[in-house]
């Protein structure tokens, strides 16, 4: 695992030193994730000083709601989707989220050619299956090589979905939470999404000089 997640962050650091900026500008990176109905806080957020001769407070169990969406995100063309209550992403809903993300592509990117983009997803399934490598080839998109179970190096994992929840935490929300993810989300700048792609050069290199150590131990 450490050799595969070095090799890979030689590579990206080969084209980041090639190309510089623009090999950041043309990552399009993108995951998936969960967003319950109600959030709370973690138990030290709810920690009030007591005296030490002060009775032990009842305590009670607070988990997150049961009600809860799956979303999917692709960023910086600002691409989401939301699926229906108890639906999970398979592989032919993923081969059709990367062709609406061609379309918003072609839409907000008519300074780049169609290969341009270098699309930055897992390497779990769906991703991975023949149907989504079909899908990748008709829309003439190309995956960047990623190191399975690395969420230091994915941007949506380590940035985006950290802010994300930091935002819904202990909210209640209405409309099972489509309008308050798509407004947070649609309400950040471009400069947000820079600042979230441009830490993992050096993550990058952080894993490369531990030798595909994890960057965040």
């Amino acid at each position: 695992m450490k050799v595969q997640r070095k090799d890979m962050c030689s590579q990206h650091l080969e084209r980041y030193n090639a190309d510089g900026e623009l090999f950041l500008q043309r990552i399009l990176t993108g995951d998936e994730s969960w967003a319950h109905n109600y959030d709370p806080y973690r138990k030290a957020h709810s920690m009030k000083y007591r005296h030490k001769t002060s009775p032990s407070p009842r305590k009670y169990k607070v988990v997150a709601s049961a009600r809860k969406i799956l979303f999917t995100v692709f960023w910086d063309v600002v691409h989401m989707e939301f699926l229906e209550q108890g639906q999970t992403m398979n592989c032919e809903r993923y081969a059709s989220t990367l062709r609406a993300i061609k379309l918003r592509l072609r839409r907000f990117r008519r300074d780049r050619t169609d290969t341009d983009s270098i699309l930055q997803h897992d390497n779990a399934r769906p991703p991975t299956s023949r149907q989504t490598q079909d899908a990748l080839r008709q829309v003439k998109l190309t995956a960047l090589p990623y190191p399975a179970y690395s969420p230091d190096l994915a941007p949506s994992d380590y940035f985006w979905f950290p802010q994300l929840k930091k935002y819904l935490r202990d909210h209640h929300y209405d409309n099972d939470g489509y309008l308050d993810v798509h407004r947070w989300y649609c309400g950040q700048s471009s400069e947000f999404f820079v600042d979230g792609v441009r830490p993992l050069v050096k993550r990058l290199k952080l894993c490369d000089y531990r030798v595909g150590d994890y960057v965040e131990k």
